[in-house]
């Protein structure tokens, strides 16, 4: 039985040293200071927009580490979110965009989030879009006064 318990603790010992073991070389995301917070979170916030308006925002990053940086899948949390991202591999030193559209065709306050896969060390990253969508605001038409002495109006009555 001891010998079991032995092979069972190399095992165990074996495993946590693959767990410990991290590339140096390995890439690296790092975003842009617009879209990182206080904390650290990657956050888009685009304020107040009004309905049907351009919901497109842009996560810029770079690769950071020594080996390229694979995307492998960018997922948002709801169909109202689209993201796009390079399928290509991002050289060391390499600029890029993630570029997400919300659908803003529904008022009110909106909280997404956007989960980015790759062959980074710190994978998967999560980021966050945020806002309000307002209702745009009635115009009104100009009514026509019977008034006298009125000035016309546009269609010449």
């Amino acid at each position: 039985m001891k010998p079991i318990t032995v092979l069972f603790v190399a095992l165990l010992f074996s495993f946590n040293v693959m767990a410990q073991d991290s590339n140096a070389n390995a890439p690296e995301i790092t975003f842009d200071e617009s879209v990182v917070t206080d904390n650290g979170s990657i956050v888009y916030n685009y304020g107040k927009i009004y309905r049907n308006s351009d919901g497109t925002c842009q996560f810029t990053f770079t690769n950071t580490g020594k080996e390229p940086l694979v995307l492998s899948k960018v997922r948002s949390s709801c169909g109202c979110t689209v993201p796009e991202w390079p399928r290509k591999p991002i050289l060391p030193g390499k600029k890029e965009t993630i570029d997400v559209e919300y659908d803003t065709k529904k008022p009110g306050r909106f909280h997404k989030t956007i989960t980015i896969y790759s062959n980074a060390e710190k994978s998967p990253i999560v980021a966050r879009i945020k806002g309000k969508v307002l209702k745009k605001e009635e115009r009104s038409i100009p009514e026509k006064s019977n008034e006298k002495g009125a000035t016309p109006s546009a269609d010449g009555n």
